[in-house]
């Protein structure tokens, strides 16, 4: 296999073990998969890497359900430089308004990867939010929903921003979508960063 191939295969194999690692609990092996100054982008977090493996762990201990799955990948190659979208949906298991819920929103992982000394990480990892639902986990129980509270957030991650919000997480309301100027201004970024220009942070 040439090169290139073999870059992929390693980029294909570090976004699988980010969310197999990640929703098993394995946190040694999971904070293998970023650089020492990578930085993770959510609705119910923005900050360094090793802060946001901290309080994942914390929300791990507490009970707090968060699964992730992976579609196909498209990966873009500039010499030691990446950028991957990755199809994905995660899966949020909460008591919404004293209602068991399934919290599904579908989007894409977008990462900047870069390679260093042999190994390829994660430098930003920012999710794109293109549509979500909250189902009672018990059919015909659904929570009744404050319209003003659910209508604040953009409609990508809207259920998700609700639940996250009501279980004490503050939430980051411009987070990018399927379309709109926040995905814009993100594809630009993933052009400059494979053009080998700095990192806007």
């Amino acid at each position: 296999m040439n090169d290139g191939v073999l870059e992929r295969l390693a980029i294909r194999d570090l976004l699988q073990n980010w969310v197999l690692w990640r929703d098993v609990g394995d946190w040694e092996r999971f904070e293998t998969v970023w650089h020492d100054d990578g930085v993770m982008m959510a609705t119910w977090f923005q900050g360094p890497a090793r802060e946001f493996i901290r309080v994942s762990r914390e929300g791990w201990d507490k009970g707090v359900s968060i699964l992730h799955f992976l579609g196909g990948s498209s990966i873009e190659l500039a010499g030691a430089r990446a950028i991957t979208q990755t199809k994905m949906t995660i899966s949020q298991r909460a008591t919404v308004e004293g209602v068991l819920c399934d919290i599904v929103c579908t989007g894409r992982f977008y990462d900047f990867l870069e390679k260093r000394d042999g190994r390829w990480g994660i430098v930003l990892r920012q999710p794109i939010y293109e549509k979500d639902r909250m189902d009672p986990v018990t059919p015909g129980t659904p929570p009744v929903l404050d319209a003003a509270t659910l209508a604040g957030f953009p409609e990508g991650y809207r259920h998700l921003a609700y639940a996250q919000l009501r279980i004490g997480y503050p939430i980051k309301r411009d987070m990018p979508g399927l379309k709109g100027a926040e995905v814009q201004a993100l594809y630009r970024q993933g052009a400059q960063w494979l053009a080998g220009e700095a990192l806007l942070r």
